[in-house]
């Protein structure tokens, strides 16, 4: 695969190639590092809404607790709860109005609270097969204090945070053990047959806070595409400039070389083809302080000894040229003098001159 791959790389020119690579890269980058900022970013977003439930969980709890032990001591002492319900006696309710106004704020104004118990007072407050579950985990150990994740009610997702609810205070067993003791006010209110029968220290319920998740996760992925979108307008801007940096400062400058290099390489080539090369762009590529200006300076070197090597062979064929063109007219010249009509020639030339000779 990797072998099948690096052919074909190699069938691109050098820039594809780094544009290419680069992009396997990035997309190998963007997956890995889209899918961990999206695991992050939802975890982000539960921190995020488990802390805005335990926020409105400690002002329910301290609400509940200044109704329990301050607010309702004292109306108890100004009017008769036997005969008349006082609603802000009971420390469910004073917490549910504080928290009505509360959800004021943008921040918590999709948050629900509920008391879900096994065996309320207010059916309201009865709680569902999934709220059994989380009372029953309460009850098995005692240890745990808190519970939170996802839940999917009536097609929406929904985060919740849960705390158990106890029965501490014997004062709640006014109310909640048995009808024949509780406030005749209370009794009228809610009647017989509910929310009776608990006991000191029993896990009743819990206290669980309902927010509603898909907005939530809607802004993480919100932000997710807007980091993907940053990140593939910084990896563009990246590769155009690679591209052009590498077109500018290597691609360009080896241009020269490469035809310097396939001049030098022919069977026959002239000094002043090499000559008019190395001037045209070689020199201006050897005076750089990097790699390629060494690359060109030792091309530039190699030009020159080309050129002097081309001119002294030059020299040398012309003067074997000229040795060679003396040598066939020695040869020539001795093929005449040796032939017979040379000597024959000679020979009357000497009784020539001998005839002269007599006649003097």
């Amino acid at each position: 695969m990797l072998m099948e791959f690096a052919q074909m790389l190699a069938r691109f020119k050098l820039a594809s190639q780094f544009t290419l690579l680069l992009s396997l890269i990035f997309i190998s980058g963007i997956g890995l590092g889209g899918f961990a900022l999206s695991k992050a970013l939802e975890q982000k977003a539960l921190v995020e809404m488990n802390a805005r439930g335990q926020m409105a969980m400690h002002i329910i709890n301290s609400v509940s607790s200044y109704t329990s032990n301050d607010i309702a001591p004292l109306i108890t002492q100004l009017a008769d709860s036997q005969t008349k319900f006082i609603p802000e006696t009971i420390p469910s309710i004073s917490a549910r109005r504080v928290l009505e106004n509360f959800k004021v704020n943008w921040q918590y104004k999709d948050l629900t609270y509920k008391q879900a118990t096994l065996n309320p007072t207010n059916l309201n407050d009865q709680a569902d097969l999934f709220e059994a579950k989380l009372v029953e985990r309460f009850e098995s150990d005692r240890t745990l204090k808190t519970l939170s994740d996802l839940r999917y009610q009536a097609g929406e997702q929904l985060f919740y945070s849960a705390q158990p609810l106890v029965v501490n205070s014997s004062s709640c067993l006014k109310c909640h053990s048995s009808p024949d003791i509780a406030p005749q006010s209370h009794v009228q209110r809610y009647g017989t047959k509910n929310g009776y029968g608990w006991k000191l220290n029993q896990v009743i319920g819990t206290q669980i806070i309902y927010i509603p998740a898909s907005e939530v996760f809607a802004n993480a992925r919100k932000a997710l595409l807007l980091f993907i979108s940053i990140f593939i307008g910084i990896f563009a801007l990246v590769i155009i400039s690679i591209n052009y940096l590498l077109k500018w400062r290597v691609i360009q400058p080896l241009k020269p070389i490469a035809q310097l290099a396939q001049t030098m390489s022919r069977d026959t080539v002239s000094a002043a083809e090499v000559r008019d090369l190395e001037q045209q762009g070689l020199s201006q590529i050897a005076q750089r302080t990097d790699e390629l200006g060494q690359l060109g300076r030792v091309f530039q070197k190699m030009a020159r000894e080309v050129c002097d090597r081309e001119q002294q062979l030059s020299e040398q064929v012309e003067q074997l040229r000229v040795e060679i063109d003396q040598a066939k007219r020695i040869h020539q010249v001795a093929e005449i003098a040796e032939s017979d009509y040379f000597q024959k020639l000679q020979q009357a030339a000497k009784e020539m001159r001998r005839e002269g000779d007599r006649e003097e």
